[in-house]
């Protein structure tokens, strides 16, 4: 079955130029030209990701973004212009995963696309742990004892890339290319919003953690917890 993206944009060139590009690559691609609405249009189709407009009319993306992550950990990936940075961090922190800047490169997207949809990278052994918390790779979860953390596919394979080599430091960069797909110079801010949006789901005190540590000019290591 072919991947299912819902593109949420009120720009009827761009959507047209984004569906042609899809579905020439074999994506079944459906649309939503609003923010209000665009809640049910998710629900109602279900999609494999998300490609989200920052200005929207009715609710910008940013809202938008935070009403699927209130009921899903689908891919989303914000598309914003050049003089929208700012929001950059705000979808991201809103739960984007990752962004895309207008005007792109429709080898860009698709890449972005396709790295989002990747199967997320197994391990050796079907659970690892990581200070209290015990990954199960096959099923895709974490649990803290008896309790199931919920995690986006993104925060998991961020946190399952440290678990598997605990002993590494990784800079940004090595995660940016290991967990977000990029192969070249790219904005670490992705790296610095997930980590603290994972630390908020997995620390006891996400201030002071211990399961996601930061080694203080590299980057981030696995903790003891």
């Amino acid at each position: 079955m072919p991947h299912k993206i819902l593109v949420v944009d009120d720009d009827n060139a761009l959507r047209e130029m984004v569906g042609i590009v899809l579905e020439s690559e074999g994506f079944n691609v459906c649309f939503h030209d609003a923010g209000s609405g665009a809640l049910d249009a998710y629900k109602a189709e279900s999609p494999d990701l998300v490609l989200l407009d920052v200005m929207l009319p009715g609710k910008d993306g940013i809202e938008v973004c935070e009403e699927i992550r209130s009921v899903s950990g689908t891919p989303i990936i914000m598309l914003t212009a050049k003089t929208e940075s700012d929001d950059v961090v705000r979808g991201l922190e809103a739960g984007a995963d990752d962004y895309v800047v207008k005007p792109f490169d429709p080898v860009v997207l698709l890449a972005r696309i396709r790295a989002r949809l990747r199967p997320i990278a197994g391990a050796s052994e079907d659970t690892i742990q990581i200070g209290p918390l015990t990954l199960d790779i096959v099923g895709h979860e974490v649990r803290r004892g008896g309790e199931k953390v919920l995690l986006t596919p993104l925060e998991f394979n961020l946190l399952l890339t440290l678990a598997v080599k605990p002993k590494q430091v990784f800079t940004r960069e090595m995660l940016l290319e290991t967990v977000w797909g990029y192969h070249y110079k790219a904005d670490t801010r992705l790296v610095n919003v997930h980590v603290q949006r994972l630390r908020s789901k997995i620390e006891d005190d996400p201030d002071n953690p211990k399961i996601v540590t930061t080694v203080r000019g590299i980057g981030y290591k696995a903790g003891q917890g």
